[in-house]
């Protein structure tokens, strides 16, 4: 074994920006020089679980005009390929992130889109070193992409006008970094890549421009990482990705080892829901040739020990309730034991402020539910309760608690709601919603659209109740009865009546509108705009009222202060004001 391990990459971006393409690219490398080298045997692409191995030896022959005579001295690149439903922000290693360095993939035609500024903020919370792949340059109008041309040679071979139309979209990119704070530069004029990040334009399906995306990324590692790839003697550490159950082996834990080693009979301490537990490795399996990692079946390879960086399926008893996204341990001594239950305690432990009064989130690890609640209470979200799991009918009942009807919603990042809790949510009469993405910036855009959509509706269901302004004018030729109640026809000028509301004319109340007719009909209200019949009570016509008089709707003041908060039709709130300064006239505070 050499002295260092290789780097672990994780490829991030906006869906469809050309993740899978660029993966599946460098899962091929090599493998037209070697058609007939099974990955097992040296220099060919290994599969782990989850993750993807590149030989330093590929890496060499395959970047060696870009590296100028150099080589790359760790083992070669190992690429974590995270399972669909993880985001690599749930994925963490002694409190930093899983992977040494990433690769941040942007559509060049599309540019930086929301799930891109996400990626964006988890890598600098996370302070990983990265790359911007900016990918689908053959998609530039004019561009002559050649699989596995260098791209520095590729740019040198584009027309004027073909380089004028990426450009564009470039200097569109370095905007839109700089919003962010960063400073970005094409990978060739990078003077400092500690100042700026380096974008290299690529083509992940023409295979264009692979080898100066790795050259870089190479060029980090052996820069930058040195130290922290040296970390391989010594106990082993690792990260859950999930928990599953495997035929033949029962619970089963993919894992990507980023530190030391592990052997079969190891004693391990892992992260579980009821806090650190410690247990024992009974298998230690690795699957066999090209076979998908997450599809691997039952061709696995047995193997009695594995060293970091690798991917690997462990059995061992006890995994139940292990939570993804969390350290794994391995132990050697009875002190070493206690302070990994301690560490994996507190891993398992949320470290999430919850107030009294909120929405309520769930995730499928703690990372997930971390950065769903970092983005809500980035945008003023209170959280009342925050768990792993599937969403239960415990959630939909506490949610139901909430007071604040716009806080009766479950968001859930990564994770399913159970049928016996989606039939309680369709029973519930108090307006429970739940919203389950695999994309954060999707559930906040979903919240956003629901909360929009359940304010307006809460004001229709208060507008029935309220009493609204509305100023009406007594049409002239139109009185059909003088009294008791007088009969006369009114266009309704501004806002609405309703039946029961009190009429002013000039600041005083001159009756009390009795019914609405429209021809045969009975209204409870008008709008404005209609031409009806109003009986009003308590007024003579040709003494109170009088043909062609105009008079406001009078609302109560309880209501008034209610309407204040509306959305109010410019109309309405014009005749609301009016009714303010009537009424403030004999108390200042009305309605206020």
């Amino acid at each position: 074994m050499s002295g260092r391990r290789q780097p672990i990459v994780a490829v991030l971006g906006h869906v469809d920006h050309g993740k899978t393409s660029l993966l599946d690219h460098i899962r091929g490398l090599g493998s037209d020089s070697r058609a007939s080298v099974m990955d097992r045997e040296a220099g060919g692409i290994t599969q782990h679980i989850g993750a993807t191995e590149v030989p330093s030896d590929i890496l060499n022959d395959l970047c060696a005009p870009l590296l100028g005579g150099k080589t790359f001295d760790s083992p070669g690149l190992l690429f974590i390929d995270t399972p669909g439903h993880h985001s690599f922000s749930t994925l963490r290693s002694r409190g930093g992130s899983l992977a040494d360095i990433a690769i941040l993939i942007v559509d060049v035609m599309e540019g930086a889109r929301p799930q891109t500024l996400e990626s964006l903020r988890v890598l600098k919370n996370a302070r990983t070193p990265f790359v911007i792949a900016a990918n689908k340059v053959d998609r530039v109008h004019g561009w002559d992409a050649q699989e596995g041309r260098a791209m520095a040679l590729s740019m040198r071979n584009q027309s004027k006008d073909t380089i004028a139309l990426f450009e564009t979209r470039y200097w569109e990119l370095v905007g839109k970094f700089a919003e962010e704070g960063l400073n970005i530069e094409r990978y060739d004029r990078v003077k400092d890549f500690t100042k700026d990040i380096a974008l290299v334009p690529i083509s992940a399906r023409e295979g264009e421009g692979i080898q100066d995306l790795l050259a870089v990324v190479i060029g980090l590692a052996e820069r930058y990482l040195t130290e922290q790839l040296t970390d391989v003697e010594g106990s082993g550490e690792g990260t859950v990705l999930e928990m599953k159950e495997e035929r033949g082996l029962g619970k089963t834990l993919d894992v990507i080892l980023h530190r030391g080693s592990i052997r079969k009979g190891d004693e391990i301490v892992v992260a579980t829901s009821e806090g650190g537990i410690s247990t024992r490795v009974k298998g230690l399996f690795s699957p066999r040739g090209m076979s998908e990692m997450r599809d691997a079946g039952d061709r696995w390879d047995d193997t009695d020990v594995a060293h970091a960086a690798s991917g690997l399926k462990i059995s061992a008893p006890d995994l139940d309730n292990v939570l993804a996204g969390t350290t794994l341990r391995v132990v050697n001594s009875e002190e070493e034991r206690e302070e990994a239950i301690s560490a994996a305690t507190s891993e398992s432990e949320l470290s999430i402020g919850l107030d009294e009064e909120g929405v309520c989130i769930k995730a499928d690890t703690v990372g997930g539910l971390e950065a769903l609640a970092k983005e809500l209470q980035a945008v003023d979200v209170p959280i009342r309760s925050a768990s792993i799991g599937k969403v239960s009918r415990r959630d939909v009942r506490s949610a139901e608690a909430a007071s604040d009807p716009l806080h009766r919603i479950i968001m859930a990042f990564s994770t399913d709601i159970l049928p016996d809790a989606e039939s309680e949510m369709a029973q519930s009469d108090k307006g429970v919603h739940h919203i389950g993405s695999d994309i954060i910036y999707r559930i906040l855009e979903e919240r956003e659209e629901w909360v929009e959509r359940r304010t307006k509706e809460i004001e229709e269901e208060s507008r029935e109740a309220i009493v609204y302004p509305g100023r009406i004018l007594l049409l002239r030729d139109h009185t059909f009865r003088i009294s008791k109640p007088a009969v006369m026809g009114v266009r309704v000028l501004a806002g609405r009546i309703h039946v029961g509301q009190y009429l002013l004319k000039d600041g005083i109340r001159v009756g009390r509108i009795k019914s609405i007719r429209s021809g045969e009909e009975s209204m409870k209200e008008a709008m404005q705009g209609a031409e009806v019949a109003v009986a009003i009570d308590g007024a003579t016509a040709g003494r109170q009222i009088e043909e062609e008089d105009v008079l406001l709707v009078d609302v109560p003041e309880s209501h008034a202060r209610k309407l204040i908060r509306m959305d109010l039709s410019a109309a309405e709130a014009e005749v609301l004001e009016e009714l303010q300064a009537i009424h403030r006239k004999d108390d200042h505070f009305w309605g206020r």
